[in-house]
C-alpha cells in the first residue's frame, strides 16, 4: 500500500470530520506551502510562514522557567472541530525532551547542546554519544549522504562526535531548543549567515586553546577533520571562563505516556532510503520497547543488494536506539543556481507538514506543527488531537516533502526525494 504525501492525511481528516455533526471544515486549506525556506532572521516579519494559512494551535511566547510551572493552553475551545487536549507545562522535574527524570537534575539548569555528528565516511563509525542524546535529527546534506544533529540536555558525554560542519537546517534546532550549536566550521554561505544572525552568541566552533573542548581521539588513526570530538562535561568550565549566558530555558514539556496506542497500523520495521549510499532501518524490539538502528555498510549499486550492521555507540557500547521514531516531511529547496550546483539546501521546518510516528511497534499517520519558532515541534493526528510519545529518546528522520512511503504488515519503506 503506497501512502502519498499529505493529501492522504487530509482525506482521512475530512472523513472523520464528516462523521461528527459538531465539527466544521478543518482550519487548513491544503498541503503546506512550498515556498522556499530562507534562513531565519531576527525580524519576525521576515519569517517564511508569516501570513500563511492559520494553524489549529496557538501558543504565547514562552519566558524563562518561573519558580512553579505555568500551564499553557494549546487548543482553545474557540476552534470547533479540534479535540481539546491537556495543557502544556514547563516541568520542574521532568526533562521536557524525553518525559523522563534527568540523570542529574542540575543538568537541566542550563542551555541544551545541539551537536553536529558525522555519519560519513563510513570508517568514522562507530560514533560517540548518540545513545546519550535526548533528541536526534537526521537529514540529507549532499552527495547522497546524511548527517545527525544530536540534542543533549539530561546527560553529558566526554566524547560526542565526530563533529562535522554546520548547515542552514541547524538553525531550526538551535532556535527550537534554545541550544548552544556545536559544529566544526561550515560552508562560507552558511557560516556567514549564522555569524551575522541573532543566534551568533550561541555558536560553538573550534578555536585555539582548551575552550571550546574539542579533542582528537588518539586511538583513531584518521584525518583530523574527521577526528574531532566534543566534551560536554568540560563545556561547563568554558561557559564560566567565557562568561556565557547559560540559565535554565523555558522549554515546554511534550506529550508523553506509557500507554500503548491502538495498533491500527503496525510499525515493526522502518526502512529509510536517502540514497543508494545512505540507507538504514529501524527494528522494534518488544523486549525493551525500543527501536534499534541498523546502518548500511555498502553502496547498493556496488553489490546490487542491501547490507546492514547494527549502529553502535562507542561511548556506551550500546546499539543506537530510540523509544520513538518520527519521520518529518519538509520542503527542500535552493536559493539560487549556485546553491543548487553545490547542493546547499534550505530545509523548511516552519509551519506544518506531514509526519509518521512510530512507538511500541505501532505506526501512526500524523502531522508536525511548529507553533513557535522557539519551541520543539508538536505532533498531532490529522484531526488535531495530540500524539503521545513513549518516554525516552526520540529520533527524527527529515525527508523531502515529495517523499513517499510503502507499507505492509508493519514494514515501512520511506524514500527520500529532493528537488
Amino acid at each position: 500500500m503506497r501512502l502519498h504525501c499529505f493529501n492522504t492525511l487530509f482525506a482521512l481528516a475530512l472523513l472523520i470530520s464528516a462523521c461528527d455533526s459538531r465539527t466544521v471544515e478543518l482550519p487548513l486549506s491544503g498541503p503546506p506551502t512550498s515556498t522556499p525556506f530562507q534562513p531565519l532572521t531576527e525580524n519576525a516579519s521576515d519569517l517564511p510562514y508569516n501570513g500563511a494559512a492559520p494553524t489549529p494551535i496557538y501558543l504565547p511566547s514562552i519566558t524563562p522557567l518561573p519558580p512553579t510551572p505555568v500551564p499553557i493552553i494549546i487548543v482553545p475551545e474557540s476552534l470547533p472541530g479540534w479535540v481539546k487536549v491537556p495543557e502544556f507545562t514547563l516541568s520542574a522535574e521532568l526533562n521536557p525532551l524525553t518525559g523522563l527524570p534527568p540523570s542529574d537534575p542540575e543538568l537541566m539548569n542550563r542551555r541544551p547542546l545541539a551537536i553536529k555528528v558525522a555519519n560519513y565516511p563510513r570508517y568514522i563509525r562507530p560514533q560517540s554519544g548518540l545513545t546519550l542524546a535526548d533528541n536526534i535529527f537526521e537529514y540529507y546534506i549532499e552527495g547522497g549522504l546524511t548527517r545527525f544533529i544530536a540534542v543533549f540536555y539530561s546527560n553529558d558525554s566526554e566524547w560526542v562526535g565526530p563533529v562535522r560542519s554546520g548547515r542552514y537546517f541547524d538553525e531550526h534546532i538551535q532556535r527550537m531548543y534554545h541550544a548552544f550549536l556545536v559544529f566544526k566550521f561550515a560552508d562560507d554561505r552558511v557560516e556567514s549567515h549564522l555569524q551575522t544572525s541573532d543566534i551568533a552568541p550561541f555558536l560553538v566552533v573550534p578555536s585555539l586553546g582548551a575552550c571550546p573542548p574539542f579533542h582528537l581521539m588518539a586511538s583513531r588513526k584518521i584525518e583530523v577533520y574527521n577526528n574531532s570530538y566534543f566534551n560536554t562535561v568540560e563545556w561547563k568550565d568554558c561557559i564560566i571562563k567565557n562568561e556565557l549566558e547559560n540559565h535554565r530555558q523555558g522549554i515546554r514539556l511534550g506529550f508523553f505516556n506509557e500507554e500503548v496506542p491502538p495498533p491500527d497500523l503496525l510499525g515493526i520495521q522502518m526502512f529509510t532510503y536517502y540514497s543508494e549510499y545512505s540507507y538504514h532501518y529501524w527494528l522494534y524490539d518488544p523486549g525493551t520497547g525500543q527501536y534499534i538502528r541498523y546502518q548500511e555498510h555498502s553502496d547498493i549499486h556496488n553489490l546490487k543488494e542491501e547490507k546492514y550492521d547494527v549502529l553502535l555507540d562507542a561511548v556506551t557500547e550500546e546499539a543506537v536506539h530510540a523509544a520513538n521514531i518520527v519521520y518529518l516531511l519538509a520542503p527542500h529547496s535552493f536559493s539560487n543556481t549556485f546553491d543548487e550546483e553545490d547542493e546547499v539546501y534550505q530545509i523548511d521546518l516552519t509551519g506544518l507538514g506531514e509526519a509518521y510516528v512510530f512507538r511500541d511497534g505501532v505506526g501512526m499517520m500524523a502531522r508536525w506543527i511548529r507553533t513557535n519558532t522557539d519551541q520543539p515541534l508538536l505532533l498531532t493526528t490529522p484531526t488535531g488531537a495530540p500524539i503521545y510519545l513513549r518516554p525516552g529518546i526520540t529520533f527524527y528522520e527529515v525527508l523531502g516533502a515529495g517523499s513517499y512511503v510503502d507499507q505492509d504488515a508493519g514494514e515501512w519503506h520511506f524514500h527520500h526525494s529532493t528537488p
